[in-house]
This record gives C-alpha cells, structure tokens and sequence, in this order.
C-alpha cells in the first residue's frame, strides 16, 4: 500500500496528499470505465488520494465521468478528498452565457456546488476553490456563500485559484482561506518571486499547483533547451525520471506547495509518487532555477 506522507492543507484544514491528481482532461482520455477505475486505483494505491475537479472542466462533464466511479465504488470516499472548482462562465449560447465570464455571486456559487456534488455522486466537498479572480466580486457575498455551504455540510473549507497576493488577501480578510491554486514549474516560476508563495507560508497554508509540468513543455526539448538537457543530465545522475525531478523542484519550496498530476498514463502517477521521495540538495536545485532563468544568480 501507498507510503507517501500525507499532511495539513492548513491548520484545521483537510489532509491531503503531497500530489493531486488533477481530472482537466478526464473527458478526453476517453476511458473505459475499467480505465478509469484501474487509474483512479493505481492513485490510491500509491497514497495519492486528493483529487482535483471544476465544474467546467471537459466542457462540464469531467465531474460526472468520475462520478461513475465514485457511484460504483461507494466505499472509497472517505479514502479520497474531492477538490473542485467555480466560477468560470464560459460562452455557452445553449446555457445563455453570450460571453466568456467570472461570476462569484451567491446563487451561482451555490448552484455550481449543488451541481458538482450531483455529478460527483457525494454529499460533500472537501474543498471549494473560486476558480479565477472576479473583477465584480464581492468578498462579503462570498464569504456568505462559504459560510452557508459550511454550515449545510455541503463543502468542509474553501480556496482561490489564480489569486494574486492582494485579491487573496482581500477575501481572506471575510473569511478562511485554506489555499491559492496557482500555475507553477520551471517554466513558469513567478509565484516564488510575486509574493505568492511567501503568502502562503505567512498565512501558513499550502499551495497547490496547477501545470506543474508546463503541460508536458518541460519535457520537450524545443520549449527550453538548456533547462531540458540540465533536466536530463541530473535526472540521469539521481536515476529518476525528468517529470519526476521537475515536480521535486517545486516539493523542494518550504511553502510545500502540492502539484497536481494531469496525466492518463499510469507511469505518471508513479513518477509523481516518486517525486515525494525525492528530497533535492539545495545546490541541486539552485542548478535548475539557473538552468530555468538562463543565468546565474545575482
């Protein structure tokens, strides 16, 4: 069984595992329910447990393909914990959505939530993340919304995704949040610079991380390649796989950030598994960040 060690979103929060596996594009895997069953498996067995959905992913038909699992595996809930996300309206003439927009207010927070635990096939939500930054929103009416949905039982903490570090901290000011969901790799390394992570680590919270991989860019030689062949060279030297030292680079920040792994391929969820074991030298790591940045530091 799994030996990864799971821990603390945030005080009083959930416990998650160190990686998610992330369900974005479940819908186009096209698996057969005994795939998806054999994938969903192979996650729990090897300790990863924390599970990441919207309500918008698959063109909002992600939630209920796991659904069929979940339905036909009652038992394993409370061996899991479901993420999922809202407010994302994307154009959608047949659901009168005639531009692409944020909606954070009270009844489409409560009627996203309603919706995915129908497709979902549970009664809760482990975490509840607003999906992108709502120009229009209003922290006291979301905060209402969490409140209410805590109260109901329906969603036990709540999140923000793609927060900068002054949004987070204006909703944080109404009520608890548990997280920032935030695009982060060698790729894409400002949430280390931008005052994200160390937010985090202030606020003693931990973030998760969406394209941990840079949507498997990090390891195509044409995307970056200095950082791939250093990526090549000390995955060779440490014997594991690049995407597995990619995601121990970002294990390796002190605001013990969580990746999610989005991949249908089995050897995937292992690699990310393998990551968790993997603990960087700070030299090591500092050899990356100068590979990723193209020169050496100041």
């Amino acid at each position: 069984m799994h030996t990864l060690s799971s821990a603390q979103l945030a005080p009083g929060g959930p416990v998650f595992s160190p990686v998610a596996a992330g369900l974005w594009r479940l819908h186009d895997w096209n698996f057969s329910p005994a795939e998806l069953a054999a994938w969903v498996e192979r996650a729990i067995h090897l300790g990863i447990t924390t599970f990441d959905h919207a309500d918008l992913y698959g063109g909002f038909r992600c939630e209920a393909l796991f659904g069929q699992w979940l339905k036909a595996n009652p038992g394993q809930r409370e061996n899991i914990q479901l993420v999922s996300k809202c407010g994302i309206k994307p154009l959608d003439a047949s659901r009168g959505w005639q531009v692409k927009h944020y909606d954070s207010s009270h009844t489409h927070i409560l009627a996203s939530v309603e919706a995915s635990l129908r497709n979902l096939g549970t009664d809760y939500l482990d975490l509840l993340l607003i999906h992108r930054p709502d120009p229009l929103m209003d922290p006291d009416e979301v905060a209402a919304a969490f409140a209410s949905l805590k109260q109901s039982g329906k969603v036990r903490h709540f999140g923000v995704s793609n927060f900068s570090p002054s949004q987070f901290a204006l909703l944080a000011s109404r009520t608890p949040l548990l997280t920032n969901q935030l695009e982060a790799s060698l790729l894409h390394t400002a949430p280390l610079f931008d005052g994200s992570f160390d937010q985090c680590l202030q606020a003693g919270i931990r973030p998760m991380v969406w394209s941990p991989l840079a949507g498997g860019r990090l390891l195509q030689a044409a995307a970056h390649p200095a950082l791939h062949a250093a990526l090549q060279q000390m995955a060779a030297e440490l014997a594991v796989t690049p995407a597995t030292l990619a995601l121990a680079w970002l294990l390796r920040h002190p605001a013990r950030p969580i990746p999610i792994s989005g991949s249908r391929s089995l050897h995937s969820l292992d690699e990310a598994a393998a990551a968790c074991r993997l603990q960087l030298e700070r030299q090591h790591w500092f050899a990356l960040l100068e590979a990723a940045h193209g020169h050496s530091l100041a």
